[in-house]
């Protein structure tokens, strides 16, 4: 089959990879239908994040189930289903708890040795943990699968933001990065009640959505004059809730400093280049709390998947390029240039 490997900084490709198979009685093979190039496979392509040459990548997929080894239960042959980021057996005490991404079983997509989501198949490790099925009717619902999509990762991880943050009803919320996965978190905070949602964003077409997406408030200034904005509107108070999306010391600073005294910060931008960390002397003072990490999205699938399905919540516009597996080094190309938000790959 063709899947895209990674063999050095800026060079992906597309190749012939061996077919997946059942290894495991608790394994299933997923035929791919849609995948998609997340902000943070960026960091692979970059060289910011090591990967070994030819190694699997892409960790968003939803597909058809093509064979389950013979404990699978949960899907059977021809089954649509969606996958988390990361497999989790779903009995171990964190699964339990909802804390799949801490599964004493679990792995991630695009490990040495497993397969990547930006693939034609993927075999699954953990099935009945891991994939949740969807609606048969979905699959011919081009503009559906698209929303589903998102539940892998980037609406899922939006939400846990959102949750972290303490968004509510009545609530300001502000979400620092204008990326899919804040521009998520701008849709998971109104679904869950904010009254207020500030985004910070210089790119206009992405604030738009943002717009779209409930947002009533933008600011494009960074650094201070993105703290005295969000003050500005919020009677020199800041917000209650804070989602940081962006993973930069300079965005968790801007994240604490336009926070409201007793407000929370939900942390869900992958942590690169920071230098300095947190000044817990000025969160200790104003009692301002951090939570958050990475998104259990496989707990969330269950609650955001009604939403998606009646269109109460409809995620797709972050995807705004659409290519082939044979087109996915374009896509990344488009990211990492910015002339992509989020690109959606087809099979």
């Amino acid at each position: 089959m063709r899947a895209t490997t990674i063999h050095a900084p800026f060079d992906m490709r597309v190749e012939d990879v061996p077919d997946p198979v059942v290894q495991q009685p608790t394994d299933a093979v997923v035929r791919v239908l849609r995948a998609c190039i997340c902000g943070s496979d960026l960091w692979a392509y970059r060289g910011e994040a090591a990967r070994q040459p030819g190694q699997r990548i892409g960790h968003e997929f939803l597909g058809l189930v093509e064979e389950t080894g013979s404990e699978v239960t949960g899907v059977r042959r021809g089954d649509l289903v969606v996958a988390p980021f990361m497999w989790s057996d779903g009995t171990c005490d964190y699964c339990r708890e909802g804390l799949t991404t801490s599964c004493v079983h679990g792995g991630f997509w695009g490990s040495v040795g497993y397969d990547g989501g930006q693939g034609e198949a993927v075999r699954v490790p953990h099935a009945d943990g891991t994939l949740v099925r969807l609606p048969e009717e979905a699959a011919s619902d081009d503009h559906l699968l698209s929303a589903l999509l998102t539940l892998s990762d980037v609406m899922g991880t939006g939400h846990h933001a959102a949750l972290g943050a303490g968004a509510r009803p009545g609530a300001t919320v502000a979400v620092v990065g204008d990326g899919a996965v804040g521009l998520c978190a701008v849709l998971a905070a109104k679904r869950l009640g904010a009254e207020r949602i500030i985004a910070l964003g210089r790119h206009q077409v992405r604030t738009d959505i943002a717009r779209r997406f409930g947002a009533t408030d933008v600011v494009a200034e960074r650094g201070e004059a993105a703290v005295e904005a969000v003050r500005e509107l919020t009677r020199g108070q800041g917000a209650h809730a804070v989602v940081e999306a962006v993973g930069t010391e300079q965005s968790m600073r801007t994240a604490v400093n336009i926070a409201r005294d007793g407000g929370a910060i939900g942390f869900v931008g992958v942590p690169h280049g920071s230098g300095t960390g947190l000044d817990l002397g000025v969160m200790f003072d104003r009692n301002i709390a951090l939570r958050g990490g990475v998104a259990p999205v496989r707990a969330y699938i269950p609650e955001l998947l009604p939403d998606v399905l009646d269109g109460t919540i409809d995620p797709s516009p972050v995807f705004d390029m659409t290519v082939g597996l044979e087109g996915v080094p374009d896509g990344y190309k488009a990211m990492d240039e910015r002339t992509a938000l989020k690109v959606l790959v087809t099979n």
